[in-house]
């Protein structure tokens, strides 16, 4: 995990925690190009606040919305953790999930103590995950969609059983933000999505997807040796859920061969959940293109099968 506001660009996810259910996902860090411009320009986009903590939360619930998930409510207690940690990274340059004692704006060494500093209690079944981004960029529809982009991070991002989440921001001097948002559920998961089903992103007929994800800027790195690479295709359960994967492909629309891809499940990948996959084509995708995506699988022990499109921008 990098300490360092060292790149444009810092995004960090945190362990997806859960009791009476579930597994953990990594810490990672990525670097991707989004253009924050164009994402105003999306079918259905909330419009922007100018707030980078209500805009990065808001995106989150645009983009759950797309996939079929249910949206998170707005928690008071998980804003005061949120704002609180970004305020603390800010204070202290750094991008991490961990606090150290002592330290200028310290409010506890790990998100459960946040959690529970803040009042908000982990009651059983419950699930919580955090990311975070820190960027020259005070659009939290930027940061949000980047967090999207980035593999590890859209496991905990899309988690169907989270009920509420907050988020805060905080800007040092020259403009550099930092984003945190924060997501749970306690006392009782959310209603997540039926037993047995799955849901997947990019979403069918969807628009105006990237073509391209920067591999090295993400800890752990999600395709080692290799650094620009396609954008992550998904595919997601409740996290009580166990998915399998017997075939996951995707190809150009026009025809032709599958692409080659890295395939991200708990089976070939600890860091991934074992309630989701992803497939990562290893060539950038052409831009303006129509891809079609065929998924067969199992989501505890009920055969999924599942084919979409979507285009690139």
């Amino acid at each position: 995990m990098a300490s360092r506001c060292l790149l444009p660009l810092l995004l960090v996810t945190a362990l997806l925690s859960a009791c009476g259910g579930g597994d953990n996902n990594p810490a990672s860090t990525v670097v991707t190009a989004t253009p924050p411009a164009s994402l105003t320009q999306l079918p259905g986009a909330p419009a922007s606040t100018g707030a980078t903590a209500t805009d990065g939360y808001n995106w989150f619930n645009y983009r759950r919305a797309m996939v079929g998930l249910p949206l998170l409510a707005r928690n008071a207690q998980l804003d005061t953790v949120a704002q609180g940690h970004a305020s603390y990274l800010r204070l202290n340059n750094t991008v991490s999930h961990d606090q150290t004692p002592g330290a200028p704006g310290y409010t506890g060494a790990q998100l459960a103590d946040r959690l529970a500093a803040a009042g908000y209690a982990l009651v059983k079944p419950y699930a919580y995950g955090e990311v975070i981004s820190a960027t020259s960029n005070t659009s939290g529809f930027y940061q949000a969609d980047e967090l999207v982009a980035a593999i590890y991070h859209r496991f905990v991002i899309f988690e169907p059983v989270f009920k509420e989440a907050g988020a805060g921001a905080a800007t040092a001097s020259g403009g550099y933000t930092y984003f945190t948002c924060d997501l749970a559920a306690s006392n009782g998961y959310g209603p997540g999505i039926g037993s047995g089903t799955l849901v997947n992103y990019p979403v069918a007929g969807q628009t105006m997807v990237p073509t391209s994800f920067l591999s090295d800027n993400e800890t752990p790195d999600p395709v080692p040796g290799q650094n620009q690479v396609g954008y992550p295709i998904s595919v997601h359960a409740n996290i009580t859920g166990t998915l399998t994967v017997q075939s996951f492909t995707v190809r150009a629309h026009a025809g032709g061969a599958n692409l080659a891809v890295r395939q991200l499940s708990h089976d070939v990948d600890s860091e991934t959940p074992l309630s989701a996959a992803a497939i990562i084509p290893l060539a950038v995708l052409a831009a303006a293109t129509t891809y079609d995506v065929a998924f067969s699988g199992q989501v505890d022990g009920v055969a999924v099968t599942r084919n979409w499109s979507f285009t690139t921008q």
